[in-house]
């Protein structure tokens, strides 16, 4: 193994510090929940998950957002599964979510506050969404 310098040490040190902080739970509204059992993981979920973290980065609103793993949803067919929880809007679950999709929602659903039609499998009844 190559030595490492008292910089390279820093910098280790402060990416896992970064990495740890998406972890805690406090202070975060916005609950992203990818489905991680074995029908997901098959299915592209660890691509799922790797694109919900890279696009918060991305869109610097990593800090707001708690993602989480979960088990099989029970919704095997639909694989990856994603329960999207926002303040002020129905909790959804997302069906079929690859990267792409996962960067869609995070566009629509947690910045533009606009649910993604085509990929929900779950929702409230309309009756209960206000305008």
């Amino acid at each position: 193994m190559a030595k490492m310098s008292l910089d390279d040490l820093r910098k280790l040190r402060d990416s896992k510090k970064t990495d740890l902080s998406k972890r805690d739970a406090e202070g975060k509204e916005i609950q992203i929940v990818v489905g991680m059992g074995t029908c997901g993981i098959a299915a592209g979920a660890k691509q799922t998950l790797d694109a919900f973290i890279t696009g918060l980065d991305e869109h610097k609103i990593a800090d707001t957002c708690l993602v989480r793993q979960t088990g099989c949803m029970g919704l095997c067919h639909s694989e990856p599964t994603v329960e999207v929880v926002v303040p002020g809007m129905p909790a959804v679950i997302y069906g079929m979510v690859n990267a792409e999709i996962a960067r869609e929602i995070i566009q629509k659903h947690l910045i533009g506050k606009e649910l993604l039609s085509g990929h929900i499998l779950d929702r409230p009844a309309i009756d209960i969404l206000s305008k």
